[in-house]
């Protein structure tokens, strides 16, 4: 059986990619126009080159300089140029420009023809592709830099192809239209060559480019753009030759152009996820499941190894990658599409729990070429007598599209016994005949009756089964010096004994958020959580409290059980009053752990930092243990027991709700979805706004979302971009902090990789989850961050998709009565996009000034006002 499984993850679309390109010799003050259709009923471009679209589309005509065009269909329609050996990045070109309108929030991918140079007496090329999503649904010019395709030869480009014209928001409108096609250069502004021919005189050979029928020999040949990673284990694809294909202009199919799946991996398929984030599935019955990321595929041809280098597929480092995100470590589709009973990542292990025999479990390598692998490795743990299925697949046809051909293989058949302990196994894929190891594709395991444990999983070169071995996690280093602690003036202040539920010894309220569960028994509470987002408050006062003469004096927690935990002390806001946002206004986190004996746990109050004159109450939060904790007092004491040593108080970062610039607003917009990204845009723009995006870093490193292109195109427009993590886990819920080290560092190189070596400050935990560990780790690779929250939600998450989605107006209006001026909201839903143009009329009607989170932080480095 096939499941043919749709991705969701979130990604948005960008017209532009604003990344450096090194030019050499000379420096280019003219465009190279291409083609401005006034020859199109010739069959010739402006460089005299061929132009057609071999008959593939329903219709095309030329109306003053525009072609207009209906495609056949997604899949085989197409528009090319071809034109003489252009060396590009020689002459200064580093830009490809075209004016063209689709259908709101459609998709065309680009393939870029290359030589190995002009002086090549051949008629081969080889392509290099790149997708522009979103579409805004009326004329515009789309600017993509030429070194988005990445390995293309930019010194003998000899032809542009336009094809996967997808379908737009409404899925009726299907008419297209394309203009001025140019190669532009930074320095000069795209002004069209003279008649007759380009400005420059780039060397020709016998490339296709001439007039008339003529018949051209194609070679195509794909560059996959390499995850950006320090393992050895992952091996960037080479380039290598297909068979030559023979092609005549206008009279035979060009050659087959990558297919897409109807339901494109951001349509609204069967949606059981959180919004844009959730998998979304479409089942149809065929042997084994094939996955897809984005209208541009994968590979256009197999990828070969040259020198065969081991490839790690996974090593299951992030639950969130894995089961939030169905990335692998080459940052392909892995899924069980909601099979399984349950999915549980750990100390680079997965355990796989089956809910019945139709469970399965798949994860993708990206149509490489495999025949110098001998097999795959992995480490398996099963109960004794345990049998299941492996299944590998290879691409049939063209790389990128769904058909597969597939061989499987019981554990039985493989010779694989299991007895309950952990031991090493090999696929071997000479066992598996039929499947085309040039074209290898993914790997698929069916028919488990019991909890497996897998280990990484890796292709190892020739006969020799090679193990990876993940590497042990280095815990970070951290201050060990300590102090006796000094003695406080302070009166002892018991703030709870924990005699109710509902009050606390001040005779203030006590409680916890939904999902915390705390019983009471004899003067004790025991509290358990298995969501480290969630927090228990015991409150000093209904207003503020000065706790300023508390400030040499301990916070002391007695205490049985776990102490996997954070201790906050919560600041209010400047008026003192509930009603007004944000509330709490901050607060201070520190790692319980840290401070803690085996049954106490002393705090210098000097170690939360917030204004002290304002304190509202302390909270326990951000535990990251099932393991209970059992509560019997919390109080403040001028002295802790003799001997007792006080940790270093460590940087825990600007923990900010609300803008800090009088009369300022932002908006703070998470990742959506890449139908609505160009709405976004629009709108911002017409408001005459910037604003700050937070993204995911995992995503930016994956080509097919297109994210990077377009969150480089909102920075080009003066939009602030910032962190988001990299696999989008509750951070603080991470079970050692290695593990959310590596998502800082992760995410830190991809936002460098991406943006030319920015770095920014400016950080949103996902989920909004915060706690001591997450922040101290955040503080010790970033100096003084910002961790941005927020004063205003327009709660997207719950009513964008109800049968009530304009109360996501009625949310902004409320949180903006109360004074609050920190927005955050998704552009996962077309409701809450279409809503933004309220919002941001909302917010001005305030009178503030809307800016981005840093100008609004006051942040000396953000751009002038």
């Amino acid at each position: 059986m096939l499941f043919q499984m749709v991705l969701g993850y979130v990604a948005l679309i960008g017209a532009t990619k604003a990344l450096d390109v090194q030019r050499s010799a000379q420096v280019c003050t003219n465009s190279l126009l291409i083609d401005d259709f006034s020859k199109w009923n010739t069959s010739e471009n402006s460089l005299l080159g061929a132009t057609s679209d071999d008959g593939t589309m329903n219709s095309t005509s030329v109306t003053g300089g525009v072609l207009t065009f209906t495609p056949n269909s997604t899949a085989t329609s197409y528009m090319y140029e071809q034109f003489p050996c252009t060396a590009a990045k020689t002459q200064g070109y580093d830009l490809l420009s075209f004016s063209i309108k689709g259908p709101e929030a459609a998709s065309v991918s680009l393939e870029l023809q290359t030589q190995p140079n002009c002086g090549a007496a051949t008629d081969s090329y080889t392509s290099y592709y790149y997708t522009v999503n979103g579409l805004a649904g009326s004329m515009e010019t789309i600017t993509v830099p030429l070194s988005s395709w990445t390995g293309a030869n930019l010194d003998a480009i000899v032809g542009v192809l336009f094809y996967g014209f997808s379908k737009g928001m409404t899925g009726t409108d299907n008419v297209w239209q394309i203009d001025n096609i140019a190669l532009l250069c930074s320095a000069g502004a795209p002004v069209p060559p003279p008649p007759g021919g380009p400005t420059t005189s780039p060397t020709t050979t016998s490339a296709p480019g001439v007039p008339g029928p003529t018949t051209v020999t194609v070679t195509s040949t794909v560059i996959v753009t390499p995850t950006t990673t320090s393992n050895p284990w992952i091996t960037p694809g080479r380039p290598t030759t297909t068979t030559r294909r023979t092609t005549t202009r206008r009279t035979t199919t060009r050659r087959p152009v990558p297919t897409t799946s109807d339901c494109d991996w951001w349509d609204d398929c069967d949606d059981d996820g959180w919004g844009g984030w959730g998998r979304r599935t479409a089942v149809e019955e065929r042997e084994a499941p094939a996955a897809t990321r984005a209208a541009i595929p994968e590979a256009a041809t197999p990828v070969a190894n040259e020198a065969c280098s081991n490839l790690l597929i996974d090593d299951w480092i992030s639950q969130s990658r894995l089961t939030f995100l169905y990335y692998n470590a080459l940052l392909k589709s892995s899924s069980d599409d909601g099979t399984m009973k349950s999915i549980v990542v750990s100390d680079n292990k997965v355990t796989l729990t089956p809910s019945n025999t139709d469970s399965y479990f798949y994860t993708q390598v990206g149509c490489i070429n495999a025949q110098s692998y001998g097999g795959i490795s992995l480490r398996i743990n099963a109960a004794a007598g345990s049998q299941f299925t492996v299944q590998l697949g290879s691409t049939k046809g063209t790389c990128g599209t769904d058909d597969m051909t597939t061989a499987s293989l019981t554990t039985k058949q493989l010779g694989w016994t299991f007895d309950g302990t952990d031991q090493l196994y090999s696929i071997p894929l000479s066992k598996f005949s039929g499947i085309d190891l040039g074209k290898f594709n993914m790997i698929y395991l069916t028919g488990l009756k019991k909890a497996v444990t897998l280990g990484p999983v890796a292709m190892y070169c020739g006969n020799e089964v090679v193990e990876y071995v993940a590497p042990k996690p280095v815990e970070p280093a951290e201050p060990t010096a300590t102090v006796v602690a000094p003695p406080s003036k302070a009166t002892n202040l018991v703030i709870d004994r924990f005699g109710g539920a509902d009050t606390n010894a001040l005779g203030q309220w006590h409680g916890g958020d939904d999902g915390i569960t705390t019983t009471f028994k004899s003067n004790k509470m025991t509290l358990k959580t298995n969501d480290s987002d969630l927090m228990w408050n015991t409150q000093l006062t209904e207003t503020c409290r000065d706790m300023t003469q508390y400030q040499d004096a301990y916070l002391h927690i007695a205490y049985s059980g776990s102490n996997k935990f954070s201790v906050a002390l919560q600041q209010h806001n400047a008026q003192c009053n509930e009603a007004i946002q944000p509330y709490p206004e901050t607060w201070d986190s520190v790692e319980a752990a840290r401070y803690a004996s085996n049954s106490d746990i002393y705090i210098p109050m000097n170690h939360f930092n917030i204004n002290h004159t304002r304190v509202i109450g302390v909270a326990l939060k951000g535990f990251y243990t099932l393991t209970p904790t059992v509560f019997s007092k919390i109080e403040i004491v001028s002295s802790v027991p003799s001997g007792w040593k006080v940790p270093s108080k460590l940087p825990s970062g600007n923990f900010v709700f609300g803008c800090k610039r009088p009369n300022s607003f932002a908006f703070a917009i998470d990742d959506g979805d890449p139908k609505l990204a160009q709405q976004v845009m629009q709108t911002v723009k017409d408001e005459n706004i910037t604003v700050t995006f937070f993204t995911v870093g995992a995503a930016l490193q994956d080509p097919t979302t297109n994210l990077s292109s377009l969150y480089n195109g909102m920075a080009a427009k003066g939009h602030q971009i910032a962190m988001h993590s990299y696999t989008h886990p509750k951070l603080e819920g991470l079970p050692d902090e290695a593990s959310i080290d590596w998502e800082y560092s992760n995410m830190i190189r991809a936002v460098s990789d991406t943006f030319k070596g920015m770095h920014t400050p400016y950080f949103r935990a996902p989920f909004g989850t915060e706690g001591a560990r997450m922040r101290q780790r955040l503080a010790a690779v970033i100096d003084d961050p910002y961790i941005v929250q927020w004063s205003v939600d327009v709660e997207d998450w719950i009513w964008a998709e109800s049968t009530t989605p304009e109360k996501q107006l009625d949310a902004f209006k409320r949180d903006v009565a109360k004074g609050g001026n920190l927005v955050v909201m998704h552009y996962l839903y077309p409701s809450t996009v279409s809503y933004l143009k309220q919002f941001i009329k909302i917010a001005k009607a305030t009178g503030k000034q809307l800016m981005r989170v840093d100008q609004c932080m006051m942040d000396p480095n953000a751009p002038p006002l």
